[in-house]
């Protein structure tokens, strides 16, 4: 209870609460204390100049004898693998054989069939330089079906391909059960792909053959079996393609594959390239096998199509007019 004997009642003014509190418990003695005047005087420290540390915080912070000093790691450079050079023997490209083909002739006068080609090649260079990755330099073309132009739309964008500056072109022949890229090119070659998957001893680069078309280069299919498909599904595959693109930022490797839906080979080897060109023709190839065919190739990341043997154009020109008219 509240101590009631030291009230004063006859005061002028009662004392409140807090002030009798205070007379009883002393907290008067609870205050800060005063600080002595006999002090010694704090020594004053001259000021170091910014950006330097004084001597005693430099002594302070090396290390004892007993601590262990943790040396920074060297930076690594990045490992760069030595470029693989394709070193085929050498075969020369009939130029007549090209123009009875219908083929892209690297000599003669521009034509509209070259500009076309060149509009393909832009949008696959493009798409190769922004993925900065060798998978985006392998383009795989295809067809939903046979006759539709694959392996004519896979030679013609590779003589175009072939004409860019500082580029190299590797023409694979994948299509291992009608190989027709070395026909149409008048070569004649007995080891190619297949060869090089089915033994590893064999280097392919040395199976790619180098041509007198500037930047050009082919891989035939090579020895054909019953086991092709196998050995395209095999990780061999993948070894394959990376030593064909190893060390070569400039090097581009165009397939031109079995039909999709009539072959398993197209779909195979999807998943190792960064483009796909399909090839349909115009008027003739359904919108359901176009369907089953990209489905088939989904595998690859970027998928684009290309409509072959068009006859309507919707302004009435076509390329190769502006030369000829003059105007």
């Amino acid at each position: 209870m509240t101590e009631q004997s030291k009230i004063d009642r006859k005061g002028a003014k009662p004392a409140s609460l807090l002030e009798r509190a205070d007379k009883t418990f002393g907290l008067d003695g609870l205050g800060p204390k005063k600080v002595p005047g006999n002090l010694p005087q704090p020594k004053r420290r001259h000021p170091t100049s910014e950006g330097t540390v004084s001597q005693a915080a430099a002594t302070s912070a090396a290390p004892t004898s007993k601590q262990s000093v943790v040396e920074p790691l060297p930076a690594t450079e990045p490992v760069a693998h030595p470029a693989v050079t394709l070193s085929g023997p050498f075969h020369s490209i009939d130029r007549d054989r090209l123009r009875d083909e219908g083929l892209i002739v690297p000599e003669d006068p521009v034509t509209g069939l070259l500009e076309e080609f060149r509009i393909v090649k832009r949008d696959i260079i493009a798409d190769a330089k922004a993925g900065h990755a060798p998978k985006q330099r392998r383009i795989l073309v295809c067809s939903p079906h046979q006759g539709e132009g694959k392996t004519y739309c896979a030679t013609n964008l590779a003589i175009a391909l072939a004409a860019e500056r500082d580029v190299e072109v590797l023409l694979v022949d994948a299509d291992v059960i009608r190989p027709s890229v070395s026909r149409r090119l008048g070569i004649d070659a007995e080891r190619g792909l297949m060869d090089a998957l089915a033994d590893p001893s064999i280097e392919p680069e040395r199976l790619a053959l180098k041509t007198d078309i500037e930047g050009l280069f082919v891989l035939p299919a090579g020895s054909t079996g019953s086991h092709d498909a196998e050995l395209l599904a095999s990780a061999r595959t993948l070894e394959v393609l990376d030593r064909l693109t190893q060390g070569a930022p400039n090097r581009y490797v165009i397939f031109d594959t079995p039909p999709a839906l009539a072959a398993s080979p197209a779909a195979e080897l999807a998943s190792h390239v960064g483009q796909a060109v399909l090839v349909v023709r115009a008027d003739e190839t359904s919108r359901a096998a176009l369907e089953d065919a990209r489905q088939l190739l989904s595998a690859c990341p970027n998928l684009k199509l290309l409509l072959n043997a068009t006859r309507f154009s919707p302004s009435g020109r076509r390329f190769g007019d502006y030369g000829e008219t003059g105007v």
